[in-house]
């Protein structure tokens, strides 16, 4: 049932977070790729953010490497977008080892944003000294102690150069990432939570110590974990070599639920998805934290038997995972 793609394949390969298999990913390159949304289309363009205006808050190392000033990082605008009438912005961050190219391969945001018109940008992070391009997102990944990139700032400065350009709508920013890309979108959450509206993480966690996470406003938050993923557990655990700890899908989500003031506790709604192609049948389970401010939604999506990287492309071209995760951010403007 698994929907052959060559490209996939090696997109797969080079998403495999945190682990001495991604070191191999460095031939895939820097530079997106982009996917023919059909006609009437504005192309992507790529972008270099000015970063000098947001203040750094990353902590000194012992064997720090430099921010890149110069990263690039692709804008795709919809064909039904018009000035004067503002447009959500979604923001896809990728895996350790992996690149804006090979998530979008993955994920193929591009068509959706164009079907449902929002702005949407593809970055790159940046690469540590084994080539490997990651996300200085939380305690546990993956800059790992060893750079003082400050990602936070990096995006930050994408979201108001795009807002500058384009008129997006304030209320309606959004980050989803897979793996690291997952860390990163939480670390979003965490510091930008008075301008990032919701946060899609795939095979991702949030802080370790909850104590280095502090929103000042709700966040909604959509955890899809695979309970087979073999590089970040969905119980949670430690990252090998670095030793980096990690919380589990549930507990992610569960932190979440209470920076958000949500009294309520994680239910069932009775809603089963069918994500993965090479698993039989609805796989996937739905649960959501009741009792949460109006609004705001924290949701767990659980595949069963689902691995780290799952085959979420169907043979009909559907994308029903890439898709119901977009849905989620766009239903969930800020409150």
């Amino acid at each position: 049932m698994r929907r052959a793609l060559t490209l996939l394949l090696v997109g797969a390969l080079a998403l495999t977070a945190c682990s001495d298999d991604a070191a191999d990913s460095s031939s895939t390159g820097d530079t997106a790729t982009t996917v023919d949304a059909g006609s009437g289309t504005t192309a992507a363009e790529t972008t270099v953010p000015d970063t000098t205006a947001v203040e750094s808050s990353a902590p000194d190392t012992s064997a720090p490497l430099p921010p890149d000033p110069e990263r690039p990082y692709e804008l795709f605008t919809p064909s039904s977008y018009t000035d004067g009438t503002p447009m959500p912005l979604v923001i896809l961050l990728h895996g350790y080892g992996a690149s804006s190219a090979i998530q979008e391969a993955y994920f193929q945001v591009q068509p959706i944003a164009e079907e449902r018109g929002f702005l949407y940008v593809a970055a790159d992070g940046t690469k540590n000294l084994r080539g490997d391009q990651f996300w200085n997102a939380t305690d546990a990944c993956c800059g790992f102690g060893a750079t003082e990139v400050d990602d936070v700032a990096y995006l930050t400065a994408i979201i108001d150069e795009v807002s500058a350009d384009r008129d997006v709508d304030p209320d309606r920013i959004y980050l989803m990432g897979h793996s690291n890309g997952g860390f990163m979108s939480y670390r979003m959450a965490c510091d930008l939570s008075g301008r990032v509206a919701a946060i899609a993480s795939l095979a991702g966690a949030t802080f370790s110590d909850t104590d280095k996470c502090a929103p000042d406003e709700p966040v909604s938050v959509l955890q899809v974990h695979g309970t087979a993923d073999g590089t970040i557990a969905f119980e949670g655990g430690t990252i090998p070599v670095v030793n980096t700890t990690f919380p589990g899908a549930r507990t992610s989500v569960t932190t979440w639920a209470g920076y958000n003031e949500c009294d309520g506790t994680l239910e069932a709604t009775g809603t089963t998805l069918d994500l993965e192609t090479s698993l039989p049948g609805a796989e996937t389970t739905v649960e959501e934290f009741g009792g949460c401010p109006d609004g705001v939604s924290v949701q767990l999506w659980t595949i069963q038997d689902g691995a780290h990287i799952p085959a979420t492309v169907f043979p009909d071209g559907s994308r029903p995972a890439t898709e119901g995760m977009v849905d989620f951010l766009l239903a969930h403007p800020k409150p």
